[in-house]
């Protein structure tokens, strides 16, 4: 009953996302010597969850060969295109890559936070602690 809860969803959402990004940026900073090599990125959580909302209020597929199943993740890297390469192609930014690695830890946090505050709520108004 409770696992439905959008704030317990988002609150998850949030997190994979946050997770998610946090891996892409530490392929990106492994490859920051690889020639050739272009960083990827996920979409900002924001568009991603406007994209995927639909999605939540219908039915599920819960197997792939089910009518109307998804075919791709919720969080996918895609290259980035703004980049200025190296002379050896690689697009590669430790700073940038550093920054970005604190955007997704911030957002982890905040979605830690969120599921924390929501389950107090919770556990206030059914009278425990």
């Amino acid at each position: 009953m409770f696992d439905r809860l959008n704030v317990f969803r988002t609150a998850e959402m949030m997190a994979v996302h946050a997770g998610t990004r946090h891996a892409v940026v530490a392929r990106n900073m492994a490859h920051a010597d690889t020639p050739g090599y272009r960083p990827a990125d996920l979409a900002p959580f924001r568009e991603m969850a406007a994209r995927h909302a639909p999605a939540a209020t219908t039915l599920r597929a819960t197997r792939p060969g089910h009518i109307g199943a998804a075919t791709t993740g919720f969080a996918t890297p895609e290259p980035r295109r703004d980049v200025v390469t190296d002379p050896n192609g690689n697009g590669v930014s430790l700073e940038y890559e550093m920054l970005k690695s604190v955007e997704a830890k911030r957002q982890h946090d905040r979605a830690l936070t969120i599921y924390r505050s929501a389950l107090e709520i919770m556990r206030q108004s059914l009278g425990r602690r």
